[in-house]
């Protein structure tokens, strides 16, 4: 197989994506614990009347899929499934972040969700360096 510019676009992408989110889980996970993320955010949330169970489950989810959907895109393996659960928890952290505040800075989440975007309508056929590739 010989590697064509348009399999290294998607395969940088995805190392990047996957390095962006594998770090942010990580320190979630590892570094601050998710109970303390969940502490340091509840008091927040209390002010909004939001329920502590639905905080501590957000966070858990969140710290848990930037850990796992990281290491997934880097080693390419359940792509298409990785990108929705990324999705998700992009989804949910911008709708924490807006009911705190409206007009809150999306620059940490933006370029997450243009390179998420990118390999969803990229061409499955050339993102080819990838463990799904192997086993297809």
């Amino acid at each position: 197989m010989i590697i064509q510019p348009e399999h290294i676009a998607p395969f940088i992408v995805r190392l990047m994506l996957g390095l962006i989110f594998l770090f942010q889980g990580y320190d979630k996970v590892f570094k601050i614990g998710t109970s303390q993320v969940v502490d340091t955010i509840a008091p927040a949330y209390r002010k909004l009347r939001l329920p502590h169970g639905l905080v501590v489950i957000t966070a858990w989810f969140t710290s848990w899929a930037e850990l796992a959907g990281g290491v997934l895109l880097i080693i390419g393996l359940f792509k298409y499934c990785t990108l929705y659960i990324l999705g998700l928890d992009l989804l949910l952290v911008s709708l924490g972040m807006a009911l705190l505040n409206p007009v809150w800075n999306m620059q940490h989440v933006f370029y997450r969700f243009v390179m998420l975007v990118f390999l969803l309508v990229y061409p499955a056929d050339l993102d080819t360096i990838t463990l799904d590739a192997v086993f297809r």
